[in-house]
């Protein structure tokens, strides 16, 4: 039996909704589960209502992206779970080819490249991703910030398990966070290095509204684990 994907979303007053579930019902891979968290949303909520005898819809009150991925993951059946954000896309061929290159690896979690579209989902960059790194690499670039773009994730459900899910008081840098702790974990952070994921920037992206605080969340992060993640990359690891 082919291994189960969940597809999580989580969903607040985001006008593309529609088009991140329909990228997500489009997978060529046939073995999947959409999970759609509303997060308290105010707008835009209808804009699935074509939608919802094909997803599993969970509302919630307003608590932050890692507070409503965390709800999804708590409710999902996947072997591996991908994170789908509310105004990005998966291309067709994205969870059919991820799951094959981590079979075939034995990864218990992954990222891809990914392209960039505009608000009217035009491609103005291809292959925007960070290029492959060995791990030293890796190391060293997470002590500047995250070169890690969470909606080209890939990871097995047994292994968030094991290190825990996404730190609900961090609201932007949950993901720089949680990827931390799995390199602490010694765990391999997987690079497939083709575009799997359309990235939207728009003007009512929150990395653009809120930078200032997602600066402040970097540093604090950053310190937390600047001691822990030298030593492994003194030794080599």
């Amino acid at each position: 039996m082919s291994a189960k994907v969940s597809i999580v979303i989580p969903f607040y007053n985001c006008p593309y909704i529609a088009q991140a579930v329909s990228s997500a019902m489009n997978q060529t891979y046939p073995n999947i589960e959409i999970i759609v968290v509303d997060d308290g949303s105010t707008s835009y909520a209808e804009l699935l209502d074509p939608y919802r005898q094909r997803i599993f819809y969970l509302g919630k009150q307003n608590g932050g992206t890692a507070t409503a991925l965390n709800h999804g993951i708590r409710h999902a059946s996947g072997d591996y779970i991908a994170w789908l954000s509310s105004d990005d896309l998966f291309y067709p061929e994205k969870v059919s080819v991820q799951l094959d290159y981590m079979l075939q690896n034995k990864a218990l979690i992954s990222h891809t490249n990914f392209n960039y579209i505009d608000e009217n989902g035009i491609t103005f960059q291809y292959t925007a991703g960070a290029p492959a790194m060995t791990r030293r690499e890796l190391l060293l670039t997470f002590q500047r910030g995250n070169p890690v773009n969470g909606c080209t994730v890939m990871i097995k459900r047994s292994l968030l398990a094991r290190v825990g899910l996404f730190d609900e008081r961090l609201p932007y840098t949950h993901d720089y966070d949680l990827w931390h702790r799995i390199l602490l974990a010694g765990i391999p952070f997987h690079y497939l290095n083709l575009p799997l994921t359309a990235y939207r920037r728009h003007p009512g992206m929150g990395t653009l509204r809120h930078q200032g605080v997602i600066d402040d969340e970097i540093v604090a992060v950053q310190q937390r684990y600047k001691r822990r993640l030298s030593r492994l990359i003194h030794r080599g690891r």
